[in-house]
């Protein structure tokens, strides 16, 4: 692993680890618990962490999986991108409610999969490692959620 340790790699991954986390939990509370256990199991398996390899992809898979568990657990079903992408661009407010409520209606899979690349700005590469997939795979799903995406965001904006 270099001259870094477990540790000071761990800790680079933390922030977009917590950006994923409230973007799938919309909750601070619970996006805090979902990494500091997803960092505890990291930790307790850093024996299967491969030499070499870039600890963020392989840390995000662990925090999805805490959140998607977490998801289960309280059945929630809320993430609203455009509070955390108001820094990037300026969104009129019923855009902001069109978009909000099209990703509430999204299945996970495909919520996850926009957060990793539109919210954490993940390359296409990244993103396939978290999903455990190619990244021609991982290209289809963005594809795919965002056409999962249009008919919602385009039937709240005609409603």
């Amino acid at each position: 692993m270099s001259d870094e340790t477990f540790d000071d790699l761990l800790e680079r991954a933390l922030d977009p680890a917590f950006r994923l986390a409230m973007t799938m939990l919309n909750d601070r509370t619970a996006a805090e618990d979902a990494v500091q256990e997803a960092a505890l199991k990291a930790w307790r398996h850093r024996a299967r962490f491969r030499p070499g390899a870039e600890l963020r992809p392989w840390f995000l898979a662990i925090v999805a999986n805490e959140c998607r568990s977490a998801r289960r657990a309280r059945w929630w079903r809320v993430a609203r991108f455009p509070e955390v992408w108001s820094d990037r661009r300026e969104l009129r407010s019923e855009d902001q409610l069109d978009l909000a409520a099209g990703l509430e209606r999204l299945p996970y899979r495909h919520l996850l999969v926009l957060s990793l690349y539109y919210h954490l700005d993940l390359p296409i590469d990244e993103v396939a490692r978290v999903l455990g997939c190619t990244e021609n795979a991982a290209r289809q799903r963005v594809h795919r959620a965002l056409v999962a995406l249009r008919p919602a965001v385009a039937l709240e904006a005609d409603g």
